[in-house]
């Protein structure tokens, strides 16, 4: 993993590198805050993950005058031309969806200059993700990619599996500090294109190393059948350059050491940045996923925007 410290300045390092399961477990308390901060989105494309959750059933309930609120395609035009006023059609809530989550625990996650590492803020997401849907009593999977394996777990509606879940997402967000590899997100992609079917409602959590517009193809294709997000995980450092200092870089026994004076160089810093975001933004839209943004230093219920 890399870490940065300005040179010759202590680096504290002890949370924030791993999370355990009562960590994860205790993720479940922030619940009934998300809803308390649905007016504060992220992104422009930061989605509505409550309407992901519970959608619109396909058994028609009744047939009522249109309120304000209700969605203008379920208007029954019939009704209302009968009835000389707009009437609208009310459908079951459908209930027990199949919601999926793509953990990324591959290298390029094990990463963090403040508060906790990429991966880290992944694991947590899933599981505020899990407990979330046991509540609305939805089917909750998981797929998680650790770089070179891919581990799977049926999505059911059950603490029990909630709670499996979980205890490998703990070992694995541990086992990654020692043993991590680069991978291959794609070919995570397509195996998940095979257990999702069709009308799922999938959370792909990752910083998305490496991906241009010709690689999300694979994700293109799972959303033509699927509701996708895409939650971009990102480190404060991949938003904003360091400040003016003379910074070392480790990884393993690698060490990198460089200098942030240049105004170029912070420029340039940015930049390079922007565009890889601002690529994700536009793959996201063309191909009718949803984009939220989750930085590791902000609390994660405040940055998932619900309405």
């Amino acid at each position: 993993m890399w870490f940065l410290s300005e040179k010759n300045k202590h680096n504290p390092a002890a949370e924030g590198l791993s999370v355990s399961v009562s960590e994860l477990i205790n993720e479940q308390k922030y619940l009934p805050y998300l809803a308390s901060h649905q007016n504060t989105p992220v992104t422009e494309f930061a989605g509505d993950i409550k309407s992901a959750f519970k959608g619109r059933g396909m058994e028609l309930e009744e047939v009522r005058e249109y309120g304000f609120g209700d969605d203008v395609r379920d208007i029954d035009w019939r009704i209302t031309a009968r009835k000389d006023a707009p009437f609208t059609r009310i459908y079951a809530e459908e209930k027990d969806r199949k919601i999926l989550v793509l953990l990324d625990l591959s290298a390029s996650m094990v990463f963090g200059t403040k508060k906790e590492l990429k991966s880290v803020t992944a694991c947590k997401t899933a599981a505020l993700l899990g407990w979330y849907a046991l509540k609305n009593k939805d089917r909750f999977g998981l797929l998680l990619h650790d770089g070179i394996n891919n581990y799977y777990y049926k999505p059911q509606n059950t603490r029990q599996n909630l709670m499996s879940i979980i205890k490998k997402i703990s070992q694995k967000s541990e086992d990654i500090l020692t043993d991590n590899h680069s991978g291959n997100l794609s070919g995570a992609v397509k195996m998940l294109q095979h257990h999702a079917g069709n009308n799922a409602v999938i959370f792909i959590l990752s910083d998305f190393s490496g991906f241009n517009e010709e690689k999300f193809t694979d994700i293109a294709a799972l959303a033509a059948k699927n509701k996708v997000y895409c939650l971009n995980i990102f480190d404060i450092l991949e938003e904003n350059a360091p400040a003016d200092g003379f910074y070392e870089a480790r990884f393993g026994n690698e060490k990198l050491e460089f200098g942030t004076y240049s105004a170029d160089f912070q420029q340039k810093y940015r930049n390079y940045f922007a565009k890889k975001r601002e690529i994700l933004k536009k793959s996201c839209q063309k191909f009718s996923c949803r984009y939220i943004e989750i930085r590791t230093d902000i609390p994660i219920f405040k940055q998932l925007h619900l309405n």
